[in-house]
């Protein structure tokens, strides 16, 4: 069945996009604004996920308690998250109930409460979400070879650190919202069954006097790369490797995301076979393509004991030399079942493709239809994929161990 697409802009800036998937009682919406962990200023990291919990404790003519029930009663599950580049809230619901909760959506946008008497709380809630990060030994591995191997703010995470958070005061989240939360460059996506005239209608009536603000670019500085041994007293060493490669808007990023499906995707896949089942190097281990607005990179992650961690090493970095060798026809035909499987479990959940087409329009400013998405992937082919690996060839990584030994980063033939 072919895509039904609509989009429009409204007066105040703000892009609608939408999917009709008639065949579904369900519909979901996504927000995305262009403001995130980049915005946070140097001595207030975390202000923007501290904002996006404060957004969510009342709004509109709606008490924090009244929020909550009136989407419970509506069945909806509303998520806000802040990432380096954006801000997001989603939820997905039973069709008929989708006016009822853009309204909500647009008084959480336009007119949080922000209650004072509940700061302290939400303090908490960002403190819970640092110390987890503490407990989550592979996710601060990886925030720290992003911090590293991207320029500044880009590597940023959102949660911030216990020093910044504590010192953020009422004011300052006022600020930041009133600043930041605005219709310039932000996309509402809505994905499942709905009348578009009618939504169109109800969008530009909620959102269509959303006043715009200034939103002034973070300052850049470059990248700090090289390598970096986190102390860590455990038994196991979290091992983390960043490679340059392509943002998603990039033409060439389908090729990017070729050679590392070969090099990660299944069972089947090289780091799998050649790490973990023939040498059991490891418990896991995977790569990734990974991207900001701007720049991208090929991140890889491998979990082992400490004992075995530099073989372990050594053998993911000589995995990669030889993906730079090329890949056959077999690594090929599978990756591209796995990934249109995918494409086709997608289509079945409205949340999944109202996700999809905000991050689409935040990434390459338009809607990428499904059938344009399996059109690349038929497109791929060994000559182009080992094209690409040819111009990007994997020299120099960013390297971060967290362990308690440093290792050795070798690099060359063998």
């Amino acid at each position: 069945m072919p895509d039904v697409h609509f989009q429009t802009e409204l007066t105040s800036g703000l892009t609608l996009v939408a999917e009709s998937m008639d065949w579904v009682e369900s519909v979901a919406m996504s927000l995305l604004m262009p403001v995130g962990a980049i915005n946070d200023p140097e001595d207030h990291l975390g202000l923007a996920n501290f904002a996006c919990e404060m957004v969510q404790r009342g709004c509109g003519n709606r008490s924090s308690r009244q929020f909550v029930d009136d989407l419970e009663n509506l069945g909806v599950d509303l998520s806000g998250s802040v990432a380096n580049g954006h801000t997001s809230f989603s939820g997905a619901m039973v069709a008929e109930n989708l006016p009822t909760a853009l309204e909500i959506l647009a008084d959480l946008i336009q007119r949080p409460h922000l209650p004072e008497d509940q700061l302290e709380d939400a303090r908490q809630v960002c403190f819970h979400e640092i110390h987890s990060l503490e407990d989550d030994l592979p996710q601060k591995a990886m925030l720290n070879l992003r911090q590293r191997h991207y320029p500044a703010p880009y590597g940023r995470n959102a949660i911030g650190q216990m020093e910044t958070v504590s010192s953020i005061s009422h004011a300052d989240v006022q600020r930041y919202q009133a600043e930041h939360y605005g219709p310039k460059g932000a996309v509402l996506a809505i994905a499942g069954k709905f009348d578009w005239d009618e939504i169109r209608s109800k969008v530009e009536q909620l959102f269509g006097e959303w006043p715009e603000v200034g939103q002034p670019a973070p300052v850049e500085s470059p990248a700090v790369r090289g390598y970096e041994h986190v102390a860590s007293d455990s038994s196991q060493t979290h091992i983390c490797l960043a490679f340059d490669g392509v943002p998603y808007h990039d033409n060439e990023y389908i090729q990017a995301r070729g050679a590392v499906g070969v090099m990660s995707d299944g069972v089947s896949s090289r780091l799998f076979t050649e790490v973990r089942e023939k040498r059991g190097l490891c418990y896991t281990v995977g790569a990734h393509c990974h991207s900001t607005r701007t720049q991208g990179a090929i991140m890889c992650y491998a979990g082992t004991t400490s004992e075995r961690a530099q073989e372990t090493l050594d053998v993911i970095l000589d995995e990669f030399r030889k993906l730079g060798e090329g890949i056959h026809q077999d690594e090929l035909d599978r990756l591209k079942a796995r990934v249109k499987s995918g494409l086709i479990m997608q289509q079945e959940s409205s949340g999944a493709r109202s996700g999809a087409l905000a991050g689409d329009y935040f990434f390459y400013g338009r809607i990428r239809p499904v059938d344009e998405l399996r059109a690349l992937v038929d497109g791929l082919t060994c000559e182009t994929v080992n094209s690409f690996l040819r111009d990007h060839p994997f020299n120099q990584p960013t390297t971060v161990t967290l362990g308690p030994d440093p290792l050795e980063v070798r690099l060359g033939d063998s």
